[in-house]
């Protein structure tokens, strides 16, 4: 067994505890799909192997912290570049915390320079989230750092198989690449009492036929493709998040004469977030870009039994929503297929209960935070045997 385990007395036995350092560019509080994400899966493993996480801070200011139970290690930021947090001393601490295992959540891109100057002891877990797409100048830069980063790597994790088959980085370590599907807390979306409740309030308040998004309001969503397919629509749509594009989206509605069935409901909290995806008859996913890597959200609505209109981007998001099995896939940035297939649902109620149950089913099936936690542990253990 590695040196670095920790032990745990069990009935006067000694087992062995894997050490394993999540490595991310962020963490909670801080709110994101990838920091969601890490924190689900760190508490889902914490009570089997010994989890710290090491992430960048906020601030110039290095800090300690235990949330849920775990030892969170935020280092000291002097700023961002490129929407990356510049820790200097993350490569020190990369050594310090030695563990058997050392699992770093792709892309942060100063994270993985920061380990192969360290070059800490242990195997190296990469789960693989998205292909850098915007910040070319950046990745030409960087390029020759991520794919030797990525030929140490001893397991690559990644969403989808439609991750491995088109990006231009894993095609070249496929052998190493193994599908994870992500996780959520399926029991957050369970329609109790209280939520049904919301979830009629808010069918009184915005009336039948609705239609929901999810997500920040930036320019990979393709929410400037929704709001025009609303044109043709006969239904609501309910815009939940917030983003720079806010202003120029709302001022699109108005434009185009539909302001009074489009609404912005701005940030909500997690505890009324699955009433609105009980109280819509359509839940709505139009990215236009890779950078929409999967679409957790989408699963969120199939929780709720909703059926799911989404693109069909080279990525996990036709993945999370399989055409004609848990809803409707469509071309990108076409709002004239977008409004087709929203009306097709609409219309049909028998349809969107067949889509509906048949994602509700898929998700406790296959994507629930125990089943990714059991398999990403399986994982570890292999690679220390």
């Amino acid at each position: 067994m590695v040196s670095q385990s920790s032990c745990e007395d069990i009935g006067g036995c000694k087992v062995k505890k894997l050490k394993v350092l999540i490595v991310n560019k962020l963490y909670y509080p801080v709110i994101g799909g990838i920091e969601n994400h890490v924190r689900v899966l760190v508490r889902e493993l914490s009570s089997q192997i010994d989890a710290r996480v090491l992430v960048a801070n906020t601030a110039f200011q290095t800090t300690k912290e235990n949330i849920d139970g775990v030892d969170i290690y935020k280092i000291a930021s002097v700023g961002s570049f490129k929407s990356t947090p510049i820790a200097p001393s993350f490569p020190y601490w990369l050594k310090k915390l030695k563990s058997d295992i050392y699992h770093l959540h792709f892309p942060y891109p100063f994270g993985e320079f920061s380990y192969l100057l360290a070059k800490p002891a242990g195997k190296l877990v990469v789960t693989y989230h998205s292909d850098i797409v915007r910040q070319k100048k950046l990745l030409s830069f960087y390029k020759p750092f991520l794919k030797a980063f990525l030929r140490k790597a001893d397991k690559i994790i990644v969403g989808s198989p439609n991750m491995i088959e088109n990006s231009p980085f894993l095609s070249e370590v496929k052998e190493k690449c193994v599908v994870v599907n992500y996780g959520i807390d399926a029991r957050r979306f369970e329609l109790t009492e209280k939520i049904s409740k919301k979830a009629g309030d808010i069918r009184n308040r915005y009336g039948d036929r609705i239609v929901l998004f999810v997500g920040r309001l930036i320019y990979y969503k393709g929410v400037e493709y929704l709001i025009r397919a609303m044109k043709d629509v006969n239904g609501q749509l309910l815009i939940i998040g917030e983003g720079p594009l806010e202003s120029d989206l709302k001022g699109l509605s108005m434009s185009l004469g539909i302001g009074d069935k489009v609404y912005f409901i701005g940030e909500v909290a997690d505890n009324s977030l699955a009433a609105y995806y009980h109280a819509c008859d359509v839940f709505t996913l139009p990215s236009i870009a890779r950078s929409e890597a999967f679409g957790l959200v989408q699963l969120e609505a199939q929780a709720c039994g909703k059926p799911v209109v989404s693109t069909n981007l080279p990525t996990g998001v036709p993945y999370a929503n399989l055409d004609g099995v848990t809803g409707i896939t469509v071309s990108q940035r076409s709002s004239e297929n977008l409004s087709e297939a929203i009306n097709k649902l609409l219309d049909d109620e028998n349809l969107r209960k067949r889509y509906g149950a048949n994602g509700k089913k898929r998700v406790h099936e296959e994507f629930i935070k125990e089943l990714m936690a059991k398999r990403v542990l399986g994982i570890y253990n292999e690679l220390v045997k």
